[in-house]
């Protein structure tokens, strides 16, 4: 986060303060050293944002496909000088041949992804029909403790409170309970961070969780949801009709308008 100076006008008086900004910054992300994404994000939990981000490409299937992924640093090489490399992260397949990265990279559509961005890549609406099955809870959330994830949500977001700037998205157990909460300016950042988390755990997928976002539930929010096989999904704001259409032929359940105790299936 940034300090700022700004003026607040009330009335006829202006007050010059301190204020905090979301920090947005580039993520350049390499597949065993080369380029393959670049995405704007809020610094913070970075291998898990490559991981989901991989995992939302079809690049990393399972927790075994992961190698390694860390930081380009200074420690760990290949060595990038200061902050700059902070801002890379370099993964490595476990079981892929130098000729199976190859084709990777050359298939790929240069990626260049902005906060608000999440459909930027490899995974297209066709392609995402054959690459995932229906998924369909086979229980129920009551619906008071649906009303409520919204609220639960936003009290995990200590970033939030500093800077008024960034999304949040969480994940629920069936029976209600808190499991996990990411923060990003750019939402579906916030969602790969937690799908990676997941991936990294080896706790995919994730059938028995409730997903809640901050803002509109989108076609890439719920795409990633039915790649992590997670049947529910929460928005405080509006779903789109591709985003109830995908969510229709994957049989997963779409909440909207999660706020002041009531919501929209």
């Amino acid at each position: 986060m940034q300090g700022l100076d700004r003026d607040v006008a009330s009335g006829f008086s202006r007050t010059r303060i301190v204020d905090r900004a979301a920090t947005e910054e580039p993520l350049e992300i390499r597949l065993h050293g080369r380029p393959f994404a670049v995405l704007m994000r809020t610094p913070g939990a970075d291998r898990e944002l490559a991981a989901g981000f991989l995992f939302a490409e079809r690049v990393l299937r399972a927790a075994d496909d992961l190698g390694t992924i860390e930081h380009c640093t200074e420690r760990n090489g290949p060595a990038e000088a200061g902050r700059h490399g902070e801002n890379i992260v370099n993964v490595t397949l476990a079981h892929a041949s130098a000729d199976a990265v190859d084709r990777l990279l050359a298939g790929r559509r240069q990626v260049t992804g902005n906060s608000s961005c999440g459909l930027c890549g490899r995974v297209t609406i066709d392609s995402l029909k054959t690459d995932a099955a229906p998924i369909g809870a086979a229980w129920t959330l009551p619906p008071s403790v649906l009303a409520s994830l919204p609220d639960r949500v936003r009290a995990q977001q200590t970033a939030f409170d500093e800077t008024g700037g960034l999304h949040a998205a969480g994940l629920f157990t069936r029976d209600g309970g808190l499991a996990d909460v990411a923060e990003d300016v750019g939402r579906h950042n916030a969602v790969d961070k937690l799908v990676g988390r997941a991936l990294m755990r080896d706790a995919l997928p994730l059938s028995t969780s409730v997903l809640c976002v901050s803002g509109r539930a989108s076609y890439e929010i719920v795409q990633k949801a039915v790649l992590a096989g997670i049947p529910i999904v929460a928005a405080v704001s509006a779903p789109s009709s591709l985003a109830i259409d995908l969510a229709t032929d994957f049989s997963v359940t779409l909440v909207g308008f999660v706020r002041g105790g009531s919501f929209n299936i």
